[in-house]
């Protein structure tokens, strides 16, 4: 797969799922709250649902680059004489790894945010206790390259 069409392929995701979710703010000159944990911001089982199927549907995405990512391995073989094809299955075989792991990341956040609106985690505490479960589960490696180390 040449580059350009890896990049087609984030573009054409990223344009399918840009306006999917939109959090709306409080408007500046709200007043004093009603709740002072949530600002007076309400919660709705049906906006819990939708946050859910969002992230279901980046699986989705996740899944289809997953397999036009095998496609475009399809004939490449496994010589080790050809340089140019033995990086280009170490990347795959990384960015595999990777796009692996973010979907499992989407389904186990899906799946939290579809118990709360089915009211299955009832406090802010056991909502909390869930994503911080995640955050620990699922923690990203930090970014490599374009850092200037001890420079």
């Amino acid at each position: 797969m040449a580059w350009d069409e890896w990049q087609q392929i984030k573009a054409n995701v990223a344009e399918r799922h840009s306006t999917d979710m939109r959090l709306n703010e409080l408007p500046p000159d709200a007043g004093p709250s009603s709740n002072s944990v949530t600002g007076g911001v309400k919660s709705s089982k049906k906006a819990w649902l939708t946050a859910g199927e969002g992230v279901g549907s980046l699986r989705t995405a996740l899944g289809t680059a997953l397999r036009q990512l095998e496609e475009g391995q399809a004939g490449l073989g496994t010589s080790e004489s050809c340089l140019g094809a033995t990086a280009q299955r170490e990347v795959y075989s990384s960015w595999k790894r990777y796009l692996g792991h973010v979907s499992k990341r989407c389904g186990s956040l899906q799946s939290i945010l579809e118990q709360v609106g089915h009211d299955q985690l009832k406090t802010d505490e056991a909502v909390k206790a869930e994503i911080d479960v995640l955050q620990v589960q699922f923690t990203d490696t930090d970014a490599v390259g374009g850092r200037a180390k001890g420079r």
